[in-house]
């Protein structure tokens, strides 16, 4: 467990009922119709919750998440209020909270999540050797490995509890499952955000590779971006100096933990994926930090 004092492995509020723990996220009801989302310094990888926290890493997710909101806001209604999260818990409370929580309205959250991909790597990567396909989306014969896609493909995916693996799903399933308009309307949505956080982000040379969004509606049926948005925990970042098609690009994400993940040895055999993670050393929480707050410095100045 790393002994950094700003590391918050889980919230502790006394003044505001717990909703939930998601994996990184602790939400708390503010009366009927807000939630305070409390993000902490845990991170996932393959869907399973490490022990240690890495230091920083909630203030700095809801730093680029609020820059995000704010940059978008003119293609999809967001989540937030607007109001200051310090206003609602105990004074005693506000440092597990400032600078790492949103004051959002409570919405009815679509059990799906909408990927879009721009770049071809990860699952879609695997799947496109074996089959041409990502997510039932046929592309060109000869794409190499972290190749630009001709144009962004939208790849939905189930949206897993805690513990559980999200699976990624064709859309007619997705249009199945929320109704074919609302669907039509997350894909449109969607797209139409990744293309401008590409085109904002490559310019200040860093390569969004894919990303994940979460959409509610509210009492209106307004679609409603909602969670968190873009942060290297929902994201593939690149630096664009270090990508070349045919090969592994180095991540200002989670990818970093991933690798080390797959590379590490119990018993002299591999992990397997599931609960507990194995014990993350110093330097791979360093690391991830200091890969986190690079895509933050490089995005937001």
């Amino acid at each position: 467990m790393s002994t950094e004092p700003d590391a918050l492995f889980e919230s502790r509020l006394h003044s505001l009922p717990l909703l939930a723990r998601g994996k990184v996220r602790d939400n708390y009801a503010v009366g009927a119709d807000r939630i305070l989302m409390v993000a902490s310094d845990r991170i996932s990888a393959f869907d399973v919750v490490m022990g240690e926290p890495i230091p920083g890493k909630g203030r700095l997710l809801t730093r680029m998440a609020l820059f995000w909101f704010a940059r978008l806001a003119q293609v999809v209604p967001h989540h937030l209020t607007g109001d200051d999260p310090l206003g609602v818990v105990a004074p005693d409370e506000r440092a597990q909270v400032e600078g790492r929580a949103m004051l959002v309205r409570r919405l009815r959250p679509l059990p799906v999540e909408a990927v879009v991909r721009g770049w071809l790597a990860g699952s879609g990567w695997a799947e496109y050797q074996r089959n041409g396909q990502v997510c039932g989306v046929a592309l060109p014969p000869g794409l190499a490995q972290s190749a630009r896609l001709p144009e962004p493909i939208f790849t939905p995916a189930t949206k897993a509890e805690a513990g559980a693996h999200d699976e990624n799903i064709s859309f007619e399933r997705m249009a199945d499952t929320i109704g074919a308009a609302l669907a039509e309307r997350v894909r449109a949505v969607s797209l139409q955000l990744y293309a401008q956080a590409v085109a904002y982000a490559l310019p200040r040379g860093i390569v969004i590779a894919d990303t994940k969004f979460e959409f509610g509606l509210d009492d209106a049926g307004t679609l409603t971006l909602m969670d968190e948005v873009l942060t290297p925990d929902s994201s593939r970042f690149w630096p664009l100096d270090g990508w070349r098609e045919g090969s592994t690009p180095p991540s200002w994400d989670k990818q970093y933990l991933r690798d080390w993940l797959e590379a590490v040895r119990i018993d002299g055999r591999p992990w397997d994926k599931r609960a507990p993670a194995p014990a993350l050393p110093e330097a791979v929480i360093r690391g991830t930090a200091e890969r986190y707050a690079q895509a933050l410095r490089v995005l937001t100045g």
